[in-house]
């Protein structure tokens, strides 16, 4: 799909045109779907349907539609629901996109179906004047992978705590922390050979580390495999309640934070290791992940600092000997990787950094799927494709995955938007990002803050 840019007569046009009014916008736009949301004040119309693969998509459009739309992932049966489409809606933005329903972790086919759903979209509507692709989680993953594929379909992605180290190297990350708990916490569990009892495993895997949890030996092994694997000290408590950011200083509270990150809250990692992995492994036909030749004595000194000296007080106060585990580590036979299903993994996508229209990034700080650390690659390869020009990254502090408010998502898509609209990126500073999401109605108050990702461990440059 080639999306037709605006020139420049053209743009001044729409600009006229916008200054008359949005609703004589709207009585020229084509009728596009049905009324529906009747409880809206936006008197949105919707369409919906399904792809050529069988994906579901679904628009929802303000009456009073300003040309903007934002696609994305996981948007199709809950999507007309969320706060953020509500708040959307009332800035005149449409918004709308797909299911993973369909393609699931064949994350290739849920990039090109963006295009499609906007293709559909634009059928109905007429030329959005910008499409902004949008999503969190996967949908944060697959909205970089459409900068990537699509900056002709697409004027901008804005990707939400998506895995940004690339289908590869994030799932390379996820090997190393389970290996590291494998052999040294809870021996014989599975790391990449998932039973079809998913839910087994998982609990088996939670179990064991609930129950190493209650010494010493164990939560120091716990703290190793989470600085390795580049955990985040925070987790969610059990009950789904966010405790406070704790004090970098204190390696008990870093160790319970990373135990959290594991095993605790509604998304604990390590279930998410054992379910993603094994639909990971039918898409592709194999194991795409290895360890051959990781340096886990390495990764641990390139940790982040606080957890790394946090690993070294646990296993003094334990009595353990690290440097013995690390050999353990090193001796232990390692994990191959199948090559053709490393080739089709990577075509889900190596994010190379080669942008050609703007990309704005919102992660939070303590997401224990999405790490944080993935950020730094991304950015890397960017400035190493030339392109950090059309490059800006954002920071919550927040814990958990995906734990934006409506106003932080709708401040990013805001801040997106007006660097559309003038070319020049405005402030995306964590006090500039807070002002514009407080203007908008923020609940609880902003979270942005300034935040450099550590060094991410294990990229994969394809």
């Amino acid at each position: 799909m080639i999306r037709r840019r605006v020139t420049a007569c053209l743009a001044a046009a729409l600009t006229a045109v916008a200054g008359s009014g949005t609703a004589a916008a709207a009585s020229t736009r084509p009728p596009g779907g049905t009324p529906c949301l009747p409880d809206s004040p936006a008197h949105p119309t919707c369409i919906s349907g399904t792809l050529r693969d069988g994906t579901p998509y679904e628009f929802v459009v303000p009456a009073h539609w300003n040309g903007t739309v934002v696609v994305a992932l996981d948007f199709a049966g809950t999507g007309r629901s969320e706060p953020l489409t509500a708040r959307l809606l009332a800035d005149g933005v449409a918004r709308g996109g797909t299911s993973r329903a369909i393609t699931g972790w064949d994350i290739r086919s849920a990039i090109d179906n963006q295009a499609e759903a906007l293709d559909r979209f634009e059928d109905a509507y007429g030329r959005a004047r910008y499409a902004i692709d949008s999503g969190t989680s996967m949908g944060g993953f697959v909205a970089a992978g459409v900068a990537q594929v699509h900056p002709r379909a697409f004027d901008a992605a804005v990707p939400m705590c998506g895995g940004l180290g690339g289908s590869v190297g994030q799932w390379n990350q996820k090997l190393d922390t389970v290996f590291v708990l494998e052999r040294l916490v809870a021996p014989g569990l599975p790391v990449v050979d998932i039973p079809a009892d998913i839910e087994a495993a998982r609990k088996a895997w939670i179990d064991a580390l609930a129950a190493a949890q209650q010494t010493p030996q164990g939560r120091a092994r716990i703290a190793l495999a989470a600085a390795i694997g580049q955990l985040p000290g925070w987790g969610r408590n059990p009950d789904g309640s966010a405790p406070p950011p704790p004090d970098r200083g204190d390696a008990a509270a870093l160790q319970q934070g990373a135990y959290l990150a594991l095993a605790g809250g509604p998304l604990p990692y390590i279930g998410q290791a054992m379910s993603s992995r094994r639909q990971i492994m039918e898409v592709v036909g194999g194991n795409p992940s290895w360890n051959t030749g990781v340096d886990y004595a390495k990764q641990l000194s390139e940790a982040d600092p606080a957890l790394r000296h946090a690993v070294r007080d646990l296993y003094k106060a334990a009595g353990l000997d690290l440097a013995s585990d690390l050999r353990t580590l090193a001796a232990a036979p390692r994990i191959a990787a199948d090559p053709d299903a490393v080739r089709r993994f990577s075509r889900g996508i190596v994010l190379d950094g080669d942008l050609r229209i703007p990309v704005l990034t919102v992660s939070g700080t303590g997401d224990q799927i999405s790490t944080v650390a993935q950020q730094q690659s991304y950015e890397q390869n960017v400035r190493r494709a030339g392109a950090s020009s059309l490059l800006r990254q954002t920071y919550t502090e927040t814990v958990g995955h995906c734990d934006f408010s409506p106003a932080e998502q709708e401040a990013a898509l805001m801040t997106m938007l007006d660097r559309l609209r003038t070319g020049h990126w405005p402030a995306t500073s964590a006090p500039a990002m807070n002002a514009r999401a407080a203007a908008l109605g923020a609940d609880p108050a902003p979270r942005y803050v300034p935040f450099t990702p550590p060094r991410f461990n294990r990229p994969y440059p394809g």
